[in-house]
Formats: structure tokens, C-alpha cells, sequence
């Protein structure tokens, strides 16, 4: 993948945190940070990306509190290219913070999320003992771990991590939100397997593209492409079955995989949230949430109930 191309991946952060930014704003759910965090104008977002983001977060809230509360915050999340995320803050504010947060993404994505650290107390005042790295590559404090590294070099992502102070004895969770569908599947493969291979008792979270193969789909791919932004990894996410598949081959013993339109369909808070907005046709927002899946991977050699979260 060309450097170019990595620094177009990398603006599709700025898009997802204004979408969320927008949503917050409007009510869809609440996240006092995301203000400190993503800033600019709230420009209007269509209601069928509100929904479909509000669908995202609050599922993988739902499973981070559950993981959390399972392991009574003795744990660990790992989220890989996290780009301006809140979650930390809002387990911090919910009293459930894990014994280890750790953030990975691009160097100029961690450095710019240290300087919005850096500035604002509200942001400041949940990390103890902060300590950081001159050139702005890591941000130690407390149970907050913010670290670059590109991802795709595991034995580079492993040596980081321990450098972080990872525990690979801790029941952990990795989470990744549209971020393996961007590199080949072989070395999104090494990154399953490797998170299956270290740690005995694991959670792999992967929010992404799926239904890769019509012709919606390749629109989408299109679209970005005409950003320089090219979906190496889109094989992967040819169907439900593939995307199961490819955690199952990589270590994984218990896979679950469902489209964001019926995870939409079963969010207890789906009729407030439509109230929120009008919206001419469902369709499109049918059509859209069949395009993205949550795929959620158990690990549980310990037999502490992980299961549960499937």
C-alpha cells in the first residue's frame, strides 16, 4: 500500500468522527468528549448515516460494557487504528475502566490526538501520571496507553504493545472498525491470528464492510477510490459466511457475524431514535446497513464467560 494511500485511509477518520460528532449533536446518544475531541462545524449529515452510526456505536458499547463488567474491569481493550475515539472516556465516566486501554493507529493520527489531550482539561483530568514521547509517537498514563505503530507489522505492533505494558494473562479485547478491510487479507489475517495466538482469553470485535459483490457495493468502492483510498481487503468481505470464516481459519473458535440492519433492528432504543429524524425511505437505509457487519470472535480457554457476548 503507497503512502498516499495510507494518508487517504487516514481522512477517513476525520469523516467517522464528524459523522459521530453530528449524531451526538442531535441526540442519537450521548458523549460529552467528542466536543474536545473533533471540532469544525456541525454540518448536516443524512438521517441514514446518523442511524447506521448510531446502530454501530451503540452495539459495540453494549459489548464493551458486558466485557467489562464480566471480567468486573479486570481486562484489557485494544483498539486498532482508533483514530479520535471516546470510549475511554466514557468507561472512565461510566466507572468502568479497564485495567488496560490501549490506542494504536498511524503516527499523525496519535500525535494530533495528543495535542487534543494535551489541551483540554476535561479530556486531561481522566489520565493520571501522563507521560508522553517528545515526537509525539506514545501518551502513557495510568491505564490509557495512546501508541503508533502501523498495525499491519505485527511483531512491531507485539513489541509496542509490551513496551505499553500490555499483560498477556488479562482476558482482552481487540476492536477494529473499518480498518481490515483496507490492507490485503493476508495481513489482516496475521493480525487475527496473531490476537488469537497471544492471549488465551480474547474478544476480536471487526465492524465492517460485508456484501461486497453487488452492485451497491461497488459504488462504495468507487467512491473511494476516487479518494485514493482502495479496499485491499474487500475479499474478505465478500459475505457473512467469508467474513466468519476468516476467524474461524485464523484461531478462533466461537464466531458470530450479523449484517448492521438486523443488529439495527434489535437496538432497544431504535423507535426514540427515529423519532429524532425523518426519513423519505427506508430502503436506502436497508440497503446501506446490509453493507456493514459486526463480527465478534471468542476465545475463552479460561471458561470466565465470554461467550456470553455471542
Amino acid at each position: 500500500m503507497s503512502q498516499s494511500s495510507d494518508v487517504a485511509i487516514q481522512s477517513t477518520c476525520d469523516d467517522a468522527s464528524m459523522c459521530k460528532r453530528y449524531a451526538v449533536h442531535r441526540g442519537y446518544w450521548k458523549d460529552e468528549y467528542i466536543n474536545f475531541m473533533v471540532h469544525g462545524s456541525t454540518s448536516r449529515k443524512q438521517p441514514e448515516i446518523s442511524r447506521g452510526y448510531y446502530a454501530r456505536t451503540e452495539a459495540i458499547w453494549k459489548l464493551l460494557v458486558q466485557f467489562v463488567s464480566i471480567t468486573e474491569r479486570r481486562c484489557q481493550i485494544v483498539s486498532l487504528g482508533a483514530g479520535l475515539d471516546t470510549t475511554y472516556w466514557r468507561l472512565h465516566a461510566a466507572d468502568l475502566t479497564p485495567h488496560g486501554y490501549f490506542e494504536v493507529d498511524f503516527i499523525d493520527v496519535v500525535a494530533r490526538k495528543m495535542r487534543c489531550i494535551g489541551r483540554n482539561p476535561a479530556l486531561r483530568s481522566c489520565l493520571p501520571n501522563i507521560e508522553t514521547q517528545r515526537d509525539e509517537s506514545y501518551l502513557h498514563c495510568g491505564p490509557y496507553r495512546l501508541l503508533s505503530c502501523d498495525i499491519r507489522d505485527t511483531l512491531k505492533l507485539e513489541e509496542q504493545l509490551v513496551n505499553a505494558k500490555i499483560d498477556f494473562s488479562y482476558p482482552t479485547l481487540f476492536l477494529t472498525e473499518c480498518v481490515l478491510i483496507y490492507m490485503a487479507p493476508d495481513r489482516s489475517n496475521k493480525i487475527i491470528k496473531w490476537a488469537s495466538d497471544k492471549f488465551k482469553d480474547c474478544v476480536f470485535i471487526n465492524y465492517e464492510q460485508v456484501n461486497m459483490n453487488d452492485a451497491f457495493a461497488q459504488v462504495m468502492i468507487n467512491n473511494l477510490k476516487l479518494r485514493q483510498c482502495w479496499l485491499d481487503g474487500a475479499g474478505a468481505c465478500e459475505n457473512k459466511q467469508v467474513q466468519l470464516e476468516r476467524f474461524i481459519h485464523n484461531g478462533w473458535p466461537k464466531v458470530v457475524c450479523d449484517d448492521m440492519w438486523t443488529i439495527y433492528n434489535r437496538l432497544p432504543e431504535r423507535q426514540r431514535i427515529e423519532r429524532l429524524e425523518m426519513l423519505d425511505e427506508s430502503e436506502l437505509l436497508q440497503q446501506l446497513l446490509q453493507h456493514y457487519c459486526l463480527v465478534i470472535a471468542v476465545k475463552d480457554t479460561s471458561d470466565i464467560g465470554l461467550e456470553i457476548l455471542i
